[in-house]
Formats: C-alpha cells, structure tokens, sequence
C-alpha cells in the first residue's frame, strides 16, 4: 500500500515557478525558499535561461539572442537541476520550452565551448553527461511539455524540441541534427527518442545526410505537431498550452505516464499501473469531470484542483 501510495504522490507530483513579474523598483525582499531553490538550480546559467509562470503554465525561455540561443554547458546542467524544482510546485500545469521572442528556438550547442569543455576524451565524456542529464530531466517531467519553436532549431535546438510533448512550429522553420558536421556520435538516449518521434527510416535520413529539414517535411514525418504561420506561433503555442491547462491533470500525468510504458514495452498492468488507475478514481478532477457530464456543462478542472 505504501508503494501505491507513493507512486500516486509522484504521478501528482508538484511543479514550482520563479516569479519574474516582480517590481524591480521596489525593494527586494528575502527570497523565499522557492525562489532561492530555482536560483540555485540555474546557477551560472540564470542569465540564459529565464522562467516565468502565468494561468497555470510556466515558460522556459532559452535567452542568448546574441548566440542564437545556443545552448551552453552551464544550460544544459541547469536543466538537470531546473526541472526537479519545477516538478515541486503544484502552481504549474504546463512548461512551454521557447527561444528569446522572435527566435530563433535554438543554435544548438555552443560549440565555442567544445574546444576548452570537449578538448579531450574526459572532456567530452563530462559534457555529454550533462547533455544527456539536461535532456533526460525534460523527457521524464510527469506534465506536458510544449516547445515554441520560432525560427531555426538545429543541433541540439532540435534535440531540445523533440525533448518535448508537444512541439508548435512557423512556417520558416528549419530542423537538423548534426553530429556527422562535427565528427561526434548522437547519444543512444537521444538517438533512441529521435526514432521513437520520426521512426528508424527517418532517424536515419536525419542522422546520415546532417541536411536540414522545412518545417513541411517536419510535419509530415511527425517531428513537430502544427506548423502556423511565422508570426503566429507564440500565440498559437500559448494556445495548446491554455488548453492543455483545463484538462484534467491526473488524466494528462496519466496518460503520459502510459506512453511512456507502451514505447519503452512495459506492457503489464502491475501495480504501478493500478496505482495510477486508482489514483484517478479518488480524485477531485474525476468528481469534477462525471458532475459535470450529468449536469450537461463544461467541467472546470483547475477549479476542482483548487487552481
């Protein structure tokens, strides 16, 4: 029973924020103990990467407008951190994954790091621990992930997308995933959801040639869901994440949780998965959802969790 217990207490496991909307003319108080853990969790990279939150979705803004939002070192290390002190706050429902506005969504890794970082095997053996950490901690977030991709995202621009749930794109999109540029391996875990999201024939097209793909062709093959027009796509991302919000949340952890089984072959239904089953027959969004099927009304879910 304490099993179940705790497996239900993670599948409803909380989120946190960082409150970025504060007035700066107005005297900082002592950080609350949130804001010090999302502080500590960014470390050197609290400058590139900023977190705000509104309506139940939290946005994760890839900022180095300079670099094209490369993704540096520290970056990718602070997600590793970034994405516990996320999931311990029930505030969020959503995490929406963006560039600074306008675009693009990402360079890729900032490969003026890999000649001091990546200069020897050690080297590079560390860096891409904390590659695979950074990517890893988006992939297993128990809540939808949304990216906002804004112009280009190669490298591991698309490595961060495709990290993601849900992917928006524009119209001038371009993706790529380029490692035979540069004479280095793709991981095996991001190889492994590279093929789970566009198949081993694609995953091979990709990895192989290095080309770039339009945005098009990147819908077609399923590496993103929507593609809108250029100046449309924040709002249209904004959009899915809004919606995303208003549903059920123990159906969403729910069901992300079961994918996540069906593509990784855990196919029984053990008592994890029970756990799971149980936990949303005793929830506040389950009486939510059947009242407001009897009453012939629209169900308010945040409302119901207490949002």
């Amino acid at each position: 029973m304490a099993d179940r217990e705790s497996l239900a207490a993670a599948v409803d496991g909380a989120w946190g924020w960082f409150d970025a909307a504060m007035d700066e003319s107005a005297p900082a108080p002592d950080p609350a103990p949130f804001d010090a853990a999302v502080a500590d969790a960014l470390g050197d990279a609290a400058e590139n990467l900023v977190v705000t939150l509104a309506d139940g979705v939290a946005t994760i803004e890839l900022r180095r407008p300079d670099k094209h939002n490369a993704i540096s070192y520290a970056m990718w290390r602070a997600f590793a951190h970034l994405m516990p002190v996320l999931a311990a706050d029930d505030e969020v429902e959503v995490v929406l994954l963006r560039g600074s506005s306008g675009g693009p969504f990402s360079a890729g890794a900032d490969i003026a790091e890999f000649r001091t970082l990546r200069s020897d095997p050690e080297g590079a053996r560390r860096y891409g621990e904390a590659v695979e950490a950074g990517e890893r901690a988006i992939i297993d977030f128990p809540k939808p992930t949304i990216a906002l991709i804004e112009g280009f995202a190669i490298g591991g621009g698309t490595q961060l997308a495709v990290a993601c749930d849900l992917r928006v794109c524009g119209e001038g999109s371009r993706f790529g995933v380029t490692p035979a540029k540069l004479g280095i391996v793709y991981a095996l875990g991001s190889t492994e959801r590279l093929v789970e999201t566009v198949g081993a024939a694609w995953a091979r097209w990709i990895l192989l040639t290095g080309e770039l793909l339009d945005a098009s062709t990147a819908q077609r093959i399923g590496l993103v869901h929507e593609v809108v027009g250029d100046a449309e796509v924040a709002a249209r991302a904004h959009e899915v994440a809004r919606t995303v919000a208003s549903r059920a949340q123990v159906s969403l952890r729910g069901g992300k949780a079961m994918v996540h089984r069906v593509v990784t072959g855990q196919l029984d239904e053990d008592d994890e998965v029970r756990a799971i089953y149980e936990h949303s027959w005793a929830s506040a969004e389950y009486a939510e959802g059947v009242a407001a099927f009897l009453a012939k009304r629209a169900p308010d879910f945040p409302a119901a969790r207490g949002r």
